[in-house]
Protein backbone atom coordinates (compact mmCIF):
# COMPACT_ATOMS: atom_id res chain seq x y z
CA UNK A 1 0.00 0.00 0.00
CA UNK A 2 2.70 2.46 0.81
CA UNK A 3 4.75 1.67 -2.41
CA UNK A 4 1.41 2.90 -3.74
CA UNK A 5 1.29 5.40 -2.43
CA UNK A 6 5.00 6.55 -3.13
CA UNK A 7 4.62 5.37 -7.32
CA UNK A 8 1.50 7.88 -6.92
CA UNK A 9 3.72 11.36 -5.78
CA UNK A 10 6.31 10.30 -7.76
CA UNK A 11 4.23 11.61 -10.64
CA UNK A 12 3.59 14.65 -9.04
CA UNK A 13 7.24 15.66 -8.09
CA UNK A 14 8.52 18.67 -9.82
CA UNK A 15 12.34 18.10 -10.27
CA UNK A 16 12.80 21.53 -11.34
CA UNK A 17 13.63 24.95 -9.09
CA UNK A 18 11.98 28.08 -10.57
CA UNK A 19 13.61 31.18 -10.19
CA UNK A 20 12.92 34.83 -10.70
CA UNK A 21 14.54 38.39 -10.36
CA UNK A 22 13.44 41.05 -8.88
CA UNK A 23 12.89 44.36 -11.07
CA UNK A 24 11.35 46.84 -8.51
CA UNK A 25 10.76 47.64 -4.81
CA UNK A 26 8.57 50.69 -4.30
CA UNK A 27 7.06 50.84 -0.34
CA UNK A 28 5.77 47.30 0.70
CA UNK A 29 6.37 46.25 -2.55
CA UNK A 30 8.31 43.92 -4.34
CA UNK A 31 8.02 43.19 -8.10
CA UNK A 32 9.85 40.47 -9.65
CA UNK A 33 9.87 38.86 -13.41
CA UNK A 34 9.13 35.32 -12.38
CA UNK A 35 9.28 32.57 -10.94
CA UNK A 36 6.31 30.74 -12.04
CA UNK A 37 3.92 31.05 -8.75
CA UNK A 38 0.50 30.91 -7.27
CA UNK A 39 -1.18 33.57 -5.25
CA UNK A 40 -0.52 32.47 -1.30
CA UNK A 41 2.97 30.65 -2.67
CA UNK A 42 5.98 30.63 -0.17
CA UNK A 43 8.87 32.21 -2.40
CA UNK A 44 12.60 33.12 -0.96
CA UNK A 45 14.62 36.34 -2.30
CA UNK A 46 18.53 35.86 -1.86
CA UNK A 47 20.14 38.61 -0.64
CA UNK A 48 23.66 39.74 0.83
CA UNK A 49 27.41 38.81 -1.07
CA UNK A 50 29.12 36.95 1.70
CA UNK A 51 26.75 34.98 3.11
CA UNK A 52 23.35 33.99 1.27
CA UNK A 53 20.87 34.85 3.83
CA UNK A 54 16.62 34.31 2.30
CA UNK A 55 14.03 36.70 2.76
CA UNK A 56 10.87 35.25 3.10
CA UNK A 57 8.11 36.76 0.62
CA UNK A 58 4.63 35.51 0.04
CA UNK A 59 2.87 35.62 -3.98
CA UNK A 60 -0.03 38.48 -3.00
CA UNK A 61 -1.05 39.56 -6.95
CA UNK A 62 0.42 39.87 -10.51
CA UNK A 63 0.83 42.90 -12.64
CA UNK A 64 1.42 41.98 -16.52
CA UNK A 65 3.71 39.37 -16.52
CA UNK A 66 5.60 40.38 -13.15
CA UNK A 67 4.80 38.73 -9.88
CA UNK A 68 4.23 41.04 -6.83
CA UNK A 69 5.41 39.76 -3.51
CA UNK A 70 4.94 41.34 0.35
CA UNK A 71 7.93 40.60 2.84
CA UNK A 72 7.54 38.60 5.91
CA UNK A 73 10.81 40.41 7.42
CA UNK A 74 12.31 44.00 6.16
CA UNK A 75 13.99 44.84 2.48
CA UNK A 76 17.09 46.59 3.24
CA UNK A 77 19.39 44.24 1.51
CA UNK A 78 17.27 43.87 -1.80
CA UNK A 79 18.71 44.96 -4.92
CA UNK A 80 17.94 44.98 -8.12
CA UNK A 81 18.22 41.44 -10.37
CA UNK A 82 17.88 39.50 -6.51
CA UNK A 83 17.09 36.24 -7.30
CA UNK A 84 13.45 35.24 -6.38
CA UNK A 85 13.48 31.34 -5.10
CA UNK A 86 9.93 29.84 -5.58
CA UNK A 87 8.83 26.53 -3.04
CA UNK A 88 5.69 26.27 -4.61
CA UNK A 89 4.31 25.58 -1.77
CA UNK A 90 1.59 27.70 1.02
CA UNK A 91 2.90 28.56 4.46
CA UNK A 92 2.70 25.74 7.28
CA UNK A 93 3.54 25.91 10.90
CA UNK A 94 4.98 23.44 12.96
CA UNK A 95 2.32 22.54 15.91
CA UNK A 96 2.27 20.49 18.77
CA UNK A 97 1.16 19.58 22.46
CA UNK A 98 5.18 21.13 23.32
CA UNK A 99 4.25 24.44 22.20
CA UNK A 100 2.39 24.77 25.12
CA UNK A 101 3.32 27.61 27.32
CA UNK A 102 5.64 29.32 24.43
CA UNK A 103 5.65 32.33 22.91
CA UNK A 104 6.28 32.52 19.20
CA UNK A 105 6.35 35.12 16.53
CA UNK A 106 3.86 35.73 13.36
CA UNK A 107 4.71 32.40 11.54
CA UNK A 108 5.27 29.84 14.40
CA UNK A 109 8.87 30.58 15.43
CA UNK A 110 10.07 30.30 19.06
CA UNK A 111 10.29 34.24 20.11
CA UNK A 112 12.77 33.46 22.57
CA UNK A 113 15.65 32.10 19.96
CA UNK A 114 15.65 29.12 20.84
CA UNK A 115 15.08 25.72 18.54
CA UNK A 116 11.72 24.50 17.81
CA UNK A 117 11.07 21.97 20.29
CA UNK A 118 10.55 18.41 19.03
CA UNK A 119 7.61 16.50 18.12
CA UNK A 120 5.66 19.15 16.32
CA UNK A 121 3.52 18.51 12.91
CA UNK A 122 3.23 20.70 9.78
CA UNK A 123 -0.22 22.13 9.83
CA UNK A 124 -1.09 25.20 7.42
CA UNK A 125 -1.87 28.41 7.88
CA UNK A 126 -5.05 29.07 5.20
CA UNK A 127 -7.70 26.66 6.49
CA UNK A 128 -11.49 26.74 5.14
CA UNK A 129 -13.87 27.04 7.55
CA UNK A 130 -15.89 24.00 8.76
CA UNK A 131 -18.92 23.01 6.50
CA UNK A 132 -22.10 24.38 7.98
CA UNK A 133 -24.08 21.35 8.05
CA UNK A 134 -20.87 19.66 10.24
CA UNK A 135 -20.96 22.17 12.59
CA UNK A 136 -22.82 20.94 16.10
CA UNK A 137 -25.00 23.10 17.68
CA UNK A 138 -23.63 25.07 20.58
CA UNK A 139 -25.50 23.88 23.30
CA UNK A 140 -23.20 23.36 26.35
CA UNK A 141 -21.90 26.85 28.72
CA UNK A 142 -18.06 27.56 29.33
CA UNK A 143 -17.37 28.73 32.79
CA UNK A 144 -14.56 31.43 31.92
CA UNK A 145 -14.74 32.65 35.35
CA UNK A 146 -15.51 36.84 34.73
CA UNK A 147 -18.36 36.78 37.01
CA UNK A 148 -20.52 39.11 35.01
CA UNK A 149 -19.93 37.60 31.50
CA UNK A 150 -21.01 34.29 33.29
CA UNK A 151 -23.92 35.10 34.87
CA UNK A 152 -25.31 37.57 32.21
CA UNK A 153 -23.97 37.01 28.88
CA UNK A 154 -23.02 33.09 29.26
CA UNK A 155 -20.79 32.07 26.34
CA UNK A 156 -21.33 28.53 25.00
CA UNK A 157 -18.23 26.35 23.99
CA UNK A 158 -17.38 27.21 20.45
CA UNK A 159 -19.03 30.49 20.62
CA UNK A 160 -17.73 33.53 18.74
CA UNK A 161 -17.98 37.53 20.61
CA UNK A 162 -16.51 40.25 19.86
CA UNK A 163 -14.82 42.29 22.36
CA UNK A 164 -15.20 46.28 21.32
CA UNK A 165 -13.07 48.77 23.30
CA UNK A 166 -11.72 51.93 22.60
CA UNK A 167 -7.56 51.85 24.07
CA UNK A 168 -6.98 51.70 27.35
CA UNK A 169 -10.46 50.35 28.98
CA UNK A 170 -9.06 46.65 30.26
CA UNK A 171 -9.25 44.89 26.80
CA UNK A 172 -6.03 42.85 27.36
CA UNK A 173 -6.44 42.32 31.68
CA UNK A 174 -9.47 40.54 30.74
CA UNK A 175 -8.30 38.52 27.90
CA UNK A 176 -5.70 37.77 30.63
CA UNK A 177 -8.60 36.96 33.53
CA UNK A 178 -10.15 34.43 30.82
CA UNK A 179 -7.16 32.45 30.26
CA UNK A 180 -6.15 32.21 33.88
CA UNK A 181 -9.81 31.35 35.16
CA UNK A 182 -11.49 29.52 32.28
CA UNK A 183 -12.04 25.65 32.00
CA UNK A 184 -10.88 25.15 28.01
CA UNK A 185 -8.13 23.31 28.16
CA UNK A 186 -5.69 25.12 25.90
CA UNK A 187 -5.53 29.00 25.29
CA UNK A 188 -4.17 30.48 22.10
CA UNK A 189 -3.60 34.56 22.43
CA UNK A 190 -2.80 36.46 19.28
CA UNK A 191 -1.52 39.72 20.07
CA UNK A 192 -1.33 41.14 16.50
CA UNK A 193 0.32 45.08 16.35
CA UNK A 194 0.88 46.01 19.81
CA UNK A 195 3.38 47.97 21.43
CA UNK A 196 6.65 45.69 21.59
CA UNK A 197 6.75 47.28 25.29
CA UNK A 198 3.44 45.80 26.10
CA UNK A 199 3.95 42.18 25.13
CA UNK A 200 6.06 41.29 28.05
CA UNK A 201 4.10 43.20 30.36
CA UNK A 202 1.18 41.11 29.59
CA UNK A 203 3.25 37.67 29.78
CA UNK A 204 4.71 38.58 32.86
CA UNK A 205 2.35 41.03 35.14
CA UNK A 206 -1.57 40.01 33.22
CA UNK A 207 -0.75 36.25 32.32
CA UNK A 208 2.03 35.23 34.95
CA UNK A 209 3.13 31.71 35.21
CA UNK A 210 -0.25 30.35 35.78
CA UNK A 211 -2.21 31.74 33.06
CA UNK A 212 0.92 30.90 30.39
CA UNK A 213 0.94 27.17 31.49
CA UNK A 214 -1.88 26.30 29.13
CA UNK A 215 -1.34 28.68 26.68
CA UNK A 216 0.47 29.07 23.88
CA UNK A 217 0.85 33.30 22.64
CA UNK A 218 1.63 34.57 19.43
CA UNK A 219 2.90 37.74 18.82
CA UNK A 220 3.32 39.94 15.72
CA UNK A 221 4.47 43.96 16.76
CA UNK A 222 3.42 46.85 15.66
CA UNK A 223 6.68 47.28 13.78
CA UNK A 224 6.67 44.31 11.96
CA UNK A 225 5.45 44.52 8.23
CA UNK A 226 1.68 44.36 7.46
CA UNK A 227 2.33 40.67 5.68
CA UNK A 228 3.95 39.48 9.30
CA UNK A 229 0.68 41.39 11.48
CA UNK A 230 -1.76 38.95 9.22
CA UNK A 231 0.04 36.14 9.12
CA UNK A 232 -0.02 36.15 13.00
CA UNK A 233 -3.88 35.96 13.12
CA UNK A 234 -3.44 33.04 10.43
CA UNK A 235 -1.43 31.70 12.67
CA UNK A 236 -3.12 31.85 15.70
CA UNK A 237 -6.54 30.15 14.23
CA UNK A 238 -4.72 27.21 12.69
CA UNK A 239 -2.84 26.61 15.85
CA UNK A 240 -6.53 26.71 17.63
CA UNK A 241 -7.60 24.75 14.90
CA UNK A 242 -4.86 21.95 15.18
CA UNK A 243 -6.38 21.14 19.24
CA UNK A 244 -9.63 21.71 17.97
CA UNK A 245 -9.12 18.71 15.83
CA UNK A 246 -7.84 16.57 18.35
CA UNK A 247 -11.20 16.91 20.45
CA UNK A 248 -9.96 19.74 22.63
CA UNK A 249 -11.97 22.85 23.79
CA UNK A 250 -10.02 25.37 22.88
CA UNK A 251 -10.03 29.54 23.62
CA UNK A 252 -9.09 31.36 20.94
CA UNK A 253 -8.18 35.16 21.92
CA UNK A 254 -7.24 37.73 19.36
CA UNK A 255 -6.19 41.74 20.41
CA UNK A 256 -7.13 43.28 17.71
CA UNK A 257 -8.87 42.05 15.12
CA UNK A 258 -8.57 45.62 14.07
CA UNK A 259 -5.16 45.83 13.59
CA UNK A 260 -5.12 42.80 10.91
CA UNK A 261 -7.74 44.83 9.51
CA UNK A 262 -5.36 47.78 9.39
CA UNK A 263 -2.36 45.46 7.74
CA UNK A 264 -4.42 44.19 4.92
CA UNK A 265 -5.64 47.53 4.16
CA UNK A 266 -1.45 48.37 3.97
CA UNK A 267 -1.44 45.20 1.46
CA UNK A 268 -4.58 45.92 -0.30
CA UNK A 269 -3.40 49.55 -0.90
CA UNK A 270 0.24 48.35 -2.27
CA UNK A 271 -1.30 45.47 -4.74
CA UNK A 272 -3.60 48.64 -6.21
CA UNK A 273 -6.79 48.06 -4.61
CA UNK A 274 -9.10 51.16 -4.52
CA UNK A 275 -10.04 52.43 -1.12
CA UNK A 276 -13.65 52.66 0.26
CA UNK A 277 -15.27 53.23 3.59
CA UNK A 278 -12.66 55.31 5.65
CA UNK A 279 -9.97 53.90 3.77
CA UNK A 280 -10.73 50.47 3.79
CA UNK A 281 -9.87 48.58 0.59
CA UNK A 282 -12.75 45.60 -0.62
CA UNK A 283 -10.54 42.78 0.35
CA UNK A 284 -10.44 43.58 4.42
CA UNK A 285 -14.25 43.09 4.15
CA UNK A 286 -13.60 39.74 2.50
CA UNK A 287 -11.00 38.56 4.69
CA UNK A 288 -13.05 38.98 8.29
CA UNK A 289 -15.76 36.70 7.20
CA UNK A 290 -13.14 34.47 6.03
CA UNK A 291 -10.63 34.18 9.65
CA UNK A 292 -13.73 34.69 12.02
CA UNK A 293 -15.86 31.85 10.52
CA UNK A 294 -12.56 29.35 11.15
CA UNK A 295 -13.60 29.27 14.78
CA UNK A 296 -16.71 27.56 16.50
CA UNK A 297 -17.93 24.04 16.57
CA UNK A 298 -16.85 20.88 14.06
CA UNK A 299 -17.15 16.93 14.68
CA UNK A 300 -13.92 16.95 16.71
CA UNK A 301 -14.23 19.78 19.19
CA UNK A 302 -14.65 23.54 19.87
CA UNK A 303 -13.13 26.63 18.91
CA UNK A 304 -14.69 29.52 21.34
CA UNK A 305 -12.94 32.87 20.04
CA UNK A 306 -12.99 36.47 21.54
CA UNK A 307 -11.96 39.06 18.83
CA UNK A 308 -10.84 42.54 20.40
CA UNK A 309 -11.96 45.06 18.44
CA UNK A 310 -10.77 48.81 18.73
CA UNK A 311 -12.92 51.23 17.92
CA UNK A 312 -11.67 54.67 17.16
CA UNK A 313 -12.74 57.96 19.32
CA UNK A 314 -15.33 54.83 21.12
CA UNK A 315 -17.26 54.85 17.91
CA UNK A 316 -18.85 51.45 18.26
CA UNK A 317 -20.83 52.36 14.00
CA UNK A 318 -17.12 52.28 12.11
CA UNK A 319 -17.57 50.01 9.57
CA UNK A 320 -14.66 47.50 11.04
CA UNK A 321 -16.78 47.30 14.26
CA UNK A 322 -19.66 46.92 12.11
CA UNK A 323 -18.63 44.36 10.05
CA UNK A 324 -17.31 42.39 12.73
CA UNK A 325 -20.62 42.96 15.18
CA UNK A 326 -22.55 40.91 11.78
CA UNK A 327 -20.47 38.30 11.72
CA UNK A 328 -19.83 37.30 15.89
CA UNK A 329 -22.55 35.52 18.29
CA UNK A 330 -22.61 38.43 20.86
CA UNK A 331 -20.35 40.94 21.68
CA UNK A 332 -19.14 42.65 25.19
CA UNK A 333 -18.96 46.39 24.97
CA UNK A 334 -16.20 47.66 27.54
CA UNK A 335 -17.38 51.49 28.77
CA UNK A 336 -14.78 54.27 29.08
CA UNK A 337 -16.93 56.05 31.39
CA UNK A 338 -17.03 52.92 33.65
CA UNK A 339 -13.41 52.68 33.62
CA UNK A 340 -13.00 55.43 34.74
CA UNK A 341 -15.24 55.20 37.45
CA UNK A 342 -13.11 52.32 39.19
CA UNK A 343 -15.47 49.53 37.88
CA UNK A 344 -13.83 46.58 36.36
CA UNK A 345 -14.43 44.86 34.24
CA UNK A 346 -15.94 47.87 32.60
CA UNK A 347 -18.81 45.92 30.74
CA UNK A 348 -21.19 48.13 29.48
CA UNK A 349 -24.20 45.06 30.46
CA UNK A 350 -27.33 47.48 28.64
CA UNK A 351 -25.16 47.56 25.23
CA UNK A 352 -23.64 44.09 25.54
CA UNK A 353 -25.64 40.58 24.35
CA UNK A 354 -24.59 37.02 23.73
CA UNK A 355 -26.98 35.95 20.92
CA UNK A 356 -26.20 31.97 22.34
CA UNK A 357 -26.78 32.09 26.22
CA UNK A 358 -30.85 31.37 25.63
CA UNK A 359 -29.93 27.98 24.43
CA UNK A 360 -27.33 27.13 26.90
CA UNK A 361 -28.40 28.69 30.72
CA UNK A 362 -31.55 27.80 32.57
CA UNK A 363 -34.96 29.36 32.73
CA UNK A 364 -34.12 30.49 36.05
CA UNK A 365 -30.91 32.19 35.52
CA UNK A 366 -32.82 33.86 32.47
CA UNK A 367 -35.48 35.62 34.53
CA UNK A 368 -32.58 36.73 36.55
CA UNK A 369 -29.99 38.28 34.20
CA UNK A 370 -33.51 39.90 32.61
CA UNK A 371 -34.86 41.17 35.76
CA UNK A 372 -30.71 43.20 36.68
CA UNK A 373 -31.13 44.31 32.97
CA UNK A 374 -34.44 46.20 33.55
CA UNK A 375 -32.97 47.47 37.24
CA UNK A 376 -30.23 48.76 35.21
CA UNK A 377 -31.98 50.34 32.84
CA UNK A 378 -34.52 51.76 35.00
CA UNK A 379 -31.88 53.59 36.65
CA UNK A 380 -30.12 54.24 33.89
CA UNK A 381 -33.11 56.42 32.09
CA UNK A 382 -33.47 58.35 35.11
CA UNK A 383 -30.22 59.01 36.42
CA UNK A 384 -29.78 62.87 35.44
CA UNK A 385 -33.22 63.33 37.46
CA UNK A 386 -31.91 61.15 40.53
CA UNK A 387 -28.11 62.86 40.12
CA UNK A 388 -29.90 66.38 40.76
CA UNK A 389 -32.25 65.49 43.34
CA UNK A 390 -34.96 65.75 41.19
CA UNK A 391 -36.77 62.54 41.74
CA UNK A 392 -38.93 62.35 44.38
CA UNK A 393 -38.79 58.45 46.06
CA UNK A 394 -42.65 57.06 46.00
CA UNK A 395 -43.26 58.58 42.79
CA UNK A 396 -42.24 55.31 41.19
CA UNK A 397 -41.96 51.88 43.03
CA UNK A 398 -39.52 50.43 40.08
CA UNK A 399 -37.11 53.44 40.23
CA UNK A 400 -37.35 53.01 43.69
CA UNK A 401 -35.91 49.49 43.74
CA UNK A 402 -33.49 50.43 40.96
CA UNK A 403 -32.17 53.24 43.16
CA UNK A 404 -32.24 50.57 46.25
CA UNK A 405 -29.99 47.77 44.38
CA UNK A 406 -28.29 50.11 42.60
CA UNK A 407 -25.03 49.20 44.76
CA UNK A 408 -25.71 45.72 45.23
CA UNK A 409 -25.83 45.81 41.19
CA UNK A 410 -22.16 47.59 40.74
CA UNK A 411 -21.00 45.33 43.34
CA UNK A 412 -21.73 42.31 41.61
CA UNK A 413 -20.44 43.47 38.05
CA UNK A 414 -17.49 44.33 40.15
CA UNK A 415 -14.37 41.62 39.73
CA UNK A 416 -11.03 41.76 41.05
CA UNK A 417 -8.43 41.10 38.09
CA UNK A 418 -6.87 38.07 41.18
CA UNK A 419 -10.63 36.83 41.99
CA UNK A 420 -11.53 33.62 40.79
CA UNK A 421 -15.44 32.73 40.55
CA UNK A 422 -16.63 29.62 39.55
CA UNK A 423 -19.75 29.50 36.61
CA UNK A 424 -21.67 28.23 39.68
CA UNK A 425 -21.17 30.51 42.16
CA UNK A 426 -21.19 33.47 39.73
CA UNK A 427 -25.05 31.93 38.45
CA UNK A 428 -26.32 31.36 41.64
CA UNK A 429 -25.65 34.48 43.84
CA UNK A 430 -27.13 36.30 40.31
CA UNK A 431 -30.29 34.35 41.52
CA UNK A 432 -30.04 34.83 44.92
CA UNK A 433 -29.96 38.56 45.00
CA UNK A 434 -31.88 39.58 42.07
CA UNK A 435 -34.76 36.93 42.10
CA UNK A 436 -34.80 35.63 45.57
CA UNK A 437 -33.27 38.10 47.53
CA UNK A 438 -34.74 41.51 46.63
Amino acid sequence: MAVETLIHDVDQINPYKHYGKVTQVVGLMIESKGPQASVGDLCYILVGKQSRRKIMVEVVGFKGEHVLLMPFDNVEEIAPGSLVEATRAALQVKVGASLIGRVVDGIGRPLEGEQPPNGLTPFPTNNRPPNPLSRPRITEPLSLGVRAIDSLFTVGKGQRVGIFAGSGVGKSTMMAMIAKNSEADINVIALIGERGREVRDFIERDLGEEGLKNTIVVVATSDQPALMRIKGALTATAIAEFFRNQGQNVNLMMDSVTRVAMAQREVGLAVGEPPTTKGYTPSVFSILPQLLERSGTNGSGTITAFYTVLVDGDDLNEPIADAVRGILDGHLVLDRELANKGQFPAINVLNSVSRVMNDVVSDQQKKAADRLRNLLATYHDNEDLINIGAYKRGSNKELDKAIKLQPKITSFLKQETDESVTYDESVTRLINEFTKGE
